[in-house]
């Protein structure tokens, strides 16, 4: 939410082609965030299962899937698009008008955008300092042990007012992403039904057993599985009972995680990601966006788990 607008405006001024920052940004949102409790809900559930264990010591367990898990999406991007990031549009970054193409895969464009950049409020460093502020004041929060829900809370309380005083214009309704929350309303709905039709059941026995290698590969595929079949939270709490020991959660972490990067539901990040988007006049083709993802995710999540079996040694 905060990085696309920028990433995606950045581009435009360099004259770079879109797609690859745009995508490297939306990955990352899932494949970077296994290192620490509260960087997603998924993680904060399985802190959770393991009584609560503290944030240095989740990040001790976590810290080599996190970091294989954020640079090979990047590898691929860098492959995929490569073309791509050595091309500059040779338009003047200052025009008003910017008319984006963005490439794919193959021979035609995969995922494709245009747009053009509206006028910008004027700079407010005011605004800026005391947004910085809060936020790096909520990161320290987020890994003291302190409940979750205070600092965020109390963040989103301050950030609000801060809105309301500096851009008043700007704190409308709209920002509320009302599709969204019904359909995570309806996807919990949903996993119920799920539930009570057996699926925990057979997802661990999918699952299987075991923390070897080519057993916690196994949960971790599956956890991919149901996170692109339903998304990664409900897919999570589906799959959770399977996960009995420390390594296999971190395993499950990984798939419902870094495994959820081919369809659009699969994660909120990624229709968060698209709203945004859409909002910037950037057009993005889902069959290329599934593509990209069928390529990246099931390395992604091989990687994790295998710099996970190794690190554990």
């Amino acid at each position: 939410m905060l990085l696309t607008p920028v990433v995606v405006r950045t581009a435009r001024q360099e004259g770079l082609s879109v797609l690859p920052v745009a995508l490297a940004t939306v990955w990352l949102a899932s494949t970077a965030r296994l290192l620490l409790p509260m960087s997603n809900l998924t993680n904060l559930l399985a802190q959770n299962t393991l009584d609560g264990i503290s944030p240095a010591r989740f990040a001790a367990m976590m810290w080599a899937p996190a970091l294989v898990a954020a640079v090979v999406p990047l590898l691929v991007i860098g492959l995929v698009f490569r073309t791509d990031l050595h091309m500059r549009s040779g338009r003047n970054p200052a025009s008003t008008t910017r008319p984006d193409r963005v490439g794919g895969v193959g021979d035609g464009p995969a995922i494709g955008g245009s747009g053009a950049v509206s006028g910008q409020p004027a700079p407010d460093n005011t605004f800026l300092v005391a947004s910085c502020a809060v936020l790096a004041i909520l990161l320290l929060l987020l890994v003291s042990g302190v409940p979750v829900w205070v600092p965020s809370t109390a963040a989103a309380i301050v950030l609000t007012a801060l809105v309301a005083v500096r851009r008043r214009q700007a704190l409308t309704m709209v920002l509320v992403p009302w599709p969204l929350l019904l359909f995570a309303a309806g996807m919990f709905l949903a996993m119920e039904a799920v539930r009570s039709l057996g699926a925990p059941v057979l997802l661990g026995q999918l699952a299987g057993q075991g923390n070897g290698l080519l057993d916690l590969l196994r949960l971790a595929a599956t956890g991919a599985a149901g996170a692109n079949l339903v998304n990664n939270l409900p897919a999570y709490l589906l799959i959770e009972p399977a996960a009995a020991t420390p390594h296999r959660l971190a395993a499950l972490l990984i798939g419902v995680n870094a495994g959820a990067l081919v369809t659009p539901w699969a994660s909120l990040a990624t229709l968060l990601w698209h709203d945004r988007l859409k909002r910037m006049n950037v057009v993005i083709r889902w069959k290329g966006y599934v593509l990209c993802g069928v390529v990246a995710a099931p390395l992604t999540v091989a990687a994790a788990v295998l710099a996970l079996a190794l690190e554990s040694r």
